[in-house]
């Protein structure tokens, strides 16, 4: 039997120095934890620092929710880069202009990290009143990269009620060259949308049999 291809998520900033980097270690380590080489995290930058290590206040935030900055280098976002995606997530609305920007035909697969958490936590919330089961027997990375990449679709179906009070709270603040407490408002903007993305994952879980038809 063939192995499925992992599910590609591309996390997207400016410098990809000091925010992307930190959601694509975390998202990846967090989400090894739930489908073993289901998943495959990157990131880019729409004007990067090419070939920087990550930003050293970004790593220590990585490092303090457990995943590693070690070997990271920073890379230019090019239309190469998004081929074959199946999920970006961007740090703010512009970088999704950006990103469409190189390739419209991303256009349903590509959100704010913030707004796809939020939209995510309504999938949660449905699926609490009303619970799905997948087949037991599936083959678990199959199913889980099946149901990945319907994600998108499912997700933007509830769009309308996930909106900000504010359009501002799509995007997260980048503290680049900025004081540390900038920073840690960045981490407070960040985490509890990749809490959210992992919470869903781990509902979803295929070896749990929990995929939703």
């Amino acid at each position: 039997m063939d192995i499925p291809a992992p599910v590609r998520i591309l996390t997207v900033c400016t410098g990809n120095i000091c925010r992307s980097p930190v959601a694509e270690r975390l998202l990846q380590t967090g989400l090894n934890q739930v489908v073993p080489g289901g998943f495959e995290v990157a990131s880019a930058g729409t004007r990067a620092m090419v070939d920087d290590p990550m930003q050293p206040i970004s790593a220590d935030i990585v490092r303090t929710f457990g995943g590693t900055p070690d070997g990271f280098v920073a890379r230019q976002l090019t239309p190469r880069i998004l081929r074959g995606v199946d999920l970006v997530l961007t740090m703010t609305s512009g970088h999704r202009g950006e990103v469409l920007q190189q390739d419209a035909s991303m256009l349903k697969r590509t959100f704010t990290i913030r707004e796809f958490a939020r939209m995510l936590d309504v999938l949660d919330a449905r699926a609490t009143e009303h619970p799905g089961a997948g087949p037991d027997d599936a083959d678990p990375l199959a199913a889980n990269t099946a149901y990945w990449r319907s994600l998108p679709a499912r997700a933007a179906g509830v769009r309308h009620l996930a909106l900000p009070a504010d359009p501002s709270e799509n995007d997260i603040i980048d503290p680049y060259r900025r004081s540390p407490e900038v920073y840690r408002q960045m981490e407070d903007e960040l985490a509890p949308a990749i809490i959210s993305i992992l919470r869903h994952a781990r509902l979803n879980d295929p070896v749990s049999g929990n995929v939703p038809q």
